[in-house]
């Protein structure tokens, strides 16, 4: 009974820290007219890139020039927001900090409130209410505007503290809707008018191709390693794509640097092994995009760097699991390139939410994962290439 009554607790313990810190932040003189329009974007690389054409039309639905919109974003992905986000102002935070440490939020928060912003915008549906909602909190801008939440026992009461001090909730519909459709659904309210989604596109940076030879790239990373796909499938796709006469280029963050060992041991035993590519944990997102705009290929399993393949144009398919099936991944029909291909498996526990409840090894793939066979990532992929290539290579089947 005491463990239920912690995990529905109303009230985190550091709700009642923060307390006068965001108070004090929010009630701090501002003298300045009021002007500008803040976005806040507290999430990852994939949704940096699905919110990027939605954004775009930011500019018309609120009156205002892109000078004068401020995104609000993760660090992770600050290097791309010039390019991503172009002519809007950009300013990075660590938003693990802001949930966490008192002086840091303190700073951040009285930065936002000292910038006397008209309005404050925050349209994701999964969120922190101690994140993004206090952010948008803090600016006590005269207009508020967000989108409804996904709430949970745990964060409810949370949410109906804020969401009682904006100016507008947007319902952007109910889970699991495409987070791209959520995006489109958010600014057509705010516009009073329909504004149809978009497939996501990314500008393409002007860089020098990073590898003579035409490679693949095969993308290791993901946000916990039971949402990776098996190292196993992975180089078995290596060694078939290496016998085509592709370099395989293996990429990944620092997470997976663990995975480096076995990626050159499978290269020794391979009679193609000179044809695989270590780039895991040694480049920067700026890079990773110039290998990914390069490639023949990208396969990947659902992650950021597959967004950032697919808003490139760059062939690419996902392998995908099911804890927020259809949320992000697959994209729906109408808005999937045609040379995207997602791969996966469907089980009965799809929509988990990641906190699987299927028997699996610790550190090991979650079974919806295990389930996804290297044959149909195979096929994906073939299918992929002989467009790309148009008959230039030698299409080998796998087996």
């Amino acid at each position: 009974m005491a463990a239920a009554a912690r995990r529905t607790r109303r009230w985190p313990r550091r709700w009642w820290l923060f307390r006068p810190l965001d108070l004090a932040a929010r009630l701090w003189p501002v003298w300045r007219r009021r002007r500008g329009v803040l976005v806040v974007r507290m999430d990852g690389i994939g949704d940096m890139v699905l919110f990027q054409g939605a954004v775009r039309h930011y500019p018309e639905a609120l009156g205002v020039p892109r000078s004068e919109i401020t995104v609000l974003g993760s660090a992770s992905w600050a290097s791309l927001a010039e390019a991503v986000y172009e002519g809007c102002r950009f300013r990075a935070i660590d938003e693990h900090a802001y949930d966490r440490r008192p002086l840091y939020r303190f700073k951040i928060s009285l930065w936002v409130r000292r910038q006397g912003f008209a309005v404050a915008i925050c349209d994701a549906y999964l969120r922190k209410p101690l994140v993004a909602d206090s952010l948008v909190y803090a600016s006590a801008a005269p207009l508020r505007i967000v989108a409804a939440p996904y709430t949970s026992p745990k964060t409810q009461g949370q949410f109906d503290w804020y969401l009682a001090r904006v100016h507008q909730v947007i319902d952007t519909g109910p889970y699991p809707t495409h987070e791209t459709v959520r995006h489109f659904r958010f600014v057509s309210a705010v516009a009073g008018q329909p504004v149809e989604p978009e497939t996501p596109a990314l500008p393409r940076r002007r860089a020098p191709r990073p590898l003579a030879p035409r490679y693949v790239v095969l993308n290791l990373g993901s946000n916990e390693p039971g949402r990776r796909w098996p190292l196993a499938g992975f180089l078995q796709i290596a060694e078939h794509l290496a016998r085509r006469g592709l370099a395989v280029v293996f990429t990944g963050g620092r997470v997976e640097a663990a995975l480096r060992p076995p990626v050159a041991a499978a290269a020794r035993a391979s009679a193609w092994g000179n044809n695989f590519v270590d780039r895991i944990a040694s480049t920067s997102l700026a890079e990773l995009m110039d290998l990914q705009q390069h490639a023949e290929l990208v396969i990947s399993s659902d992650t950021g760097p597959a967004h950032l393949a697919i808003g490139l144009g760059t062939p690419t398919v996902v392998i995908i699991g099911g804890g927020h099936f259809t949320s992000f991944v697959p994209y729906p029909a109408a808005l999937t390139p045609p040379q995207v291909r997602f791969v996966w498996r469907e089980l009965p526990c799809y929509h988990c939410f990641w906190r699987c409840t299927q028997p699996h090894a610790a550190g090991a793939s979650y079974p919806c994962l295990e389930a996804i066979s290297v044959r149909q990532v195979c096929d994906a992929a073939e299918e992929l290439l002989a467009v790309r290539s148009d008959n230039t290579a030698t299409t080998i089947e796998y087996r």
